[in-house]
């Protein structure tokens, strides 16, 4: 299955409402300071969100994955190699707005745990929804299917 990129849209917006509150509770549990917090958490739906959408259109291009088995598989390893972009992105983000490499690392370092299971449940979420789908798999038409398409 392929996905519309409407779908890659509305997904990562989706993701990124998650991940921003996310990255605020720990940016504000870490630092103690609300507005470094909200300005980390508001600074990365910018370059996240481009970053996801770039993620998920180049996985969108692998084919593997379409059984129960290989799709939870396909989301576990899209979750770390999301993780690994995420979290230099967190770090440099958060090093910029607090100018403190061990609040940043800090940062970076819990968002590897809260992130990759969350993201695991997220895409669990949206394989359920159908919506966005495209089926290129060739199937049999039927009589049926041939008499009523006449």
């Amino acid at each position: 299955m392929k996905e519309t990129i409407y779908r890659s849209v509305v997904k990562g917006i989706s993701w990124r409402v998650f991940a921003t509150i996310d990255t605020i509770l720990l940016s504000w549990l870490i630092t103690g300071r609300f507005d470094d917090a909200i300005k980390i958490g508001l600074g990365e739906v910018f370059t996240k969100t481009l970053l996801y959408f770039l993620h998920e259109r180049i996985w969108n291009r692998i084919k593997q994955g379409n059984s129960s088995m290989a799709s939870r598989g396909k989301s576990f390893l899209k979750g770390v190699s999301w993780r690994v972009f995420g979290t230099l992105d967190t770090f440099m983000i958060a090093f910029f707005f607090t100018g403190t490499p061990f609040a940043a690392s800090q940062i970076a370092a819990f968002e590897v745990v809260t992130k990759l299971v969350l993201y695991y449940f997220h895409e669990r979420l949206w394989e359920q929804i159908k919506w966005g789908k495209l089926d290129h798999t060739p199937h049999e038409t039927t009589v049926e299917e041939c008499i009523n398409c006449q």
